[in-house]
């Protein structure tokens, strides 16, 4: 992606973001930060055993997944990294997570994703949510892809859920606009990437679905629309030496 293009799409996401989180507390009803992804839950369920789970939450915002994944973990020991490019989303994360009591499981990196680097076999759960499309290019992505698969341990689970096929139209006018979203893949191409990148490990889920919401560019009102898709992966466990 051209350069000067790039920085126009961050500084708009940035202030889109850092806006909501203001007008919007955690959990809030009837926003998009209203409650946390049940499947994530579901998926944290089938990995703890009882000893100390790692996890990372990739474009963790202030902590709407980060929160509930670190009260799960507490109680075994276990620790949440929690990565964003935005400070001020980060910064609000800490403070919901003294009043989540979970201040001690979460730890904090801010970070662009594209470049991200994950420690080999670090992790048990790695989560995704909507922060894939906000990677610089597809090879990028295509990277990040290799460093995830590559950071997870034996058994681990990868969870992901990326906007696709993004759209942008004035809310007054109904006139499509420019989509300021760094990388838009179709659904297909989405899940053909997520499928060639994890090939080996078992598919836990797929699917997508059509979805639109509010945002505002500046003082214009956008409605977004897109097709979500949701991939969930679990690596194969480790084989047993052969006597």
């Amino acid at each position: 992606m051209e350069k000067n293009r790039l920085q126009h799409i961050r500084k708009e996401e940035k202030e889109y973001h850092e806006q909501y989180y203001e007008e919007h507390e955690l959990y809030e009803e009837d926003s998009w930060i209203e409650e946390p992804d049940q499947r994530m839950l579901e998926y944290i369920a089938k990995l703890k055993t009882g000893r100390p789970l790692k996890a990372l939450d990739l474009g963790c915002g202030n902590g709407r997944n980060s929160i509930p994944l670190a009260r799960e973990l507490k109680g075994d020991g276990g620790r949440v990294t929690c990565v964003d490019l935005l400070e001020k989303a980060l910064d609000q994360l800490k403070d919901y997570s003294v009043e989540y009591r979970v201040e001690d499981v979460i730890r904090t990196e801010q970070a662009d994703i594209s470049v991200y680097e994950v420690r080999p076999g670090e992790y048990d759960f790695i989560l995704a949510a909507s922060s894939l499309e906000h990677v610089r290019s597809e090879t990028d992505l295509d990277n990040l892809l290799v460093r995830l698969r590559e950071g997870t341990r034996d058994c681990g689970i990868n969870y992901i859920n990326m906007n696709t096929g993004i759209e942008e139209y004035d809310l007054t006018t109904g006139e499509k606009r420019e989509t300021l979203i760094e990388l838009v893949l179709t659904k297909e191409q989405a899940l053909q990437k997520l499928r060639g990148s994890y090939e080996g490990w078992e598919e836990l889920h797929a699917s997508h679905k059509p979805i639109e919401f509010e945002i505002n560019r500046g003082e214009a009102p956008v409605m977004m629309k897109a097709d979500c898709v949701s991939f969930a992966v679990r690596k194969p466990g480790a084989k047993k030496k052969q006597a």
